[in-house]
């Protein structure tokens, strides 16, 4: 079901989001680090995501030229076999669990999906996918808790899980000191199969 967009512009992107099983599975292994570090910013299990294409601020006018492209590849793909795995940091800040699976499906997904924004005349910047799902942030004064944290992670190994559907996902900007809230704008399910693209 499509979300109303209210505001003048909106922060985009695009990407693939675990099953709840998957996300209440990294969330009891998580316990340990909810306790132990509580000031972290920790982001809603809701709101965990894979990001495939980060568009940045775009005017909501521009949203729509992404609806018909990105339904066509949805419908033409089949979903990719992922598992979340381990954990990592990004500056000491950014704790983030780390992807398994079937990365060159997810690749080859990340490629189409950039391709199909390009074609939509949407300007991006298109760094280079390093797929993982961020968690938390630490606040600026604290150098120990996400390094700490992704340590605790790094035996974790998920059980494997299939993502079904294309997510279109905005958030405004957020001006407080909590972490940014995500919506869906729209989702699109994939083609039933095996994780190959479909003939």
């Amino acid at each position: 079901m499509e979300e109303q967009i209210q505001a003048a512009s909106v922060r985009v992107f695009i990407a693939l989001a675990p099953p709840d099983e998957a996300k209440e599975e990294l969330a009891r292994e998580l316990a340990p680090a909810y306790e132990a570090y509580p000031r972290m910013r920790w982001n809603r299990i809701q709101d965990w995501h894979i990001t495939l294409a980060f568009l940045g601020e775009l005017p909501v006018a521009t949203v729509p030229l992404l609806r018909p492209p990105l339904a066509a590849l949805a419908a033409r793909r089949r979903p990719v076999r992922l598992a979340l795995r381990g954990g990592g940091h990004f500056d000491e800040r950014v704790l983030w669990s780390g992807i398994d699976g079937d990365l060159e499906g997810l690749h080859l997904l990340a490629t189409e999906v950039r391709a199909a924004v390009e074609e939509c005349g949407v300007p991006f910047e298109g760094r280079p996918l390093r797929p993982h799902l961020t968690l938390a942030r630490s606040r600026r004064s604290d150098h120990s808790s996400a390094v700490e944290a992704a340590a605790g992670l790094a035996a974790f190994t998920g059980r494997p899980w299939q993502a079904e559907r294309l997510h279109l996902v905005g958030s405004n900007f957020s001006r407080g000191p909590g972490p940014i809230r995500y919506r869906d704008i729209e989702a699109w399910e994939f083609a039933a199969g095996d994780g190959t693209a479909a003939p």
